[in-house]
């Protein structure tokens, strides 16, 4: 399987990036006291898809969810999964099953 490196790069930024500003989102929402915030699962789940960054750099950046230790154990098992993930993509690679197409567009 042959991705260009471009499109990964363009999807990693957007799944971080969705992953951060959702954090952004419910604490903004935790601030104003609303009765609807964006569920614990949903948060943890955006950082699922190799998103952990983004979604560590929003709890720090924001404090969300710092406090609370069954998140923050949550949230380490999701750096696990991403670990892991990463780990298998990069095996993949070194055995030619997956391969990042560097090309200037």
């Amino acid at each position: 399987m042959t991705i260009p490196a471009g499109v990964a790069v363009a999807v990693l930024l957007a799944l971080n990036l969705t992953a951060f500003l959702a954090q952004a989102w419910d604490k903004r929402l935790a601030r104003t006291n609303a009765k609807s915030r964006t569920p614990e699962r949903t948060l943890l789940l955006l950082g699922l898809p190799l998103a952990a960054p983004g979604m560590l750099l929003g709890m720090r950046t924001f404090r969300h969810k710092t406090q609370k230790r069954s998140f923050q154990f949550k949230a380490g098992l999701v750096v696990i999964a991403n670990l892991l993930v990463a780990g298998l993509l990069g095996w993949l690679a070194m055995r030619n099953l997956l391969v990042l197409e560097l090309a200037l567009y």
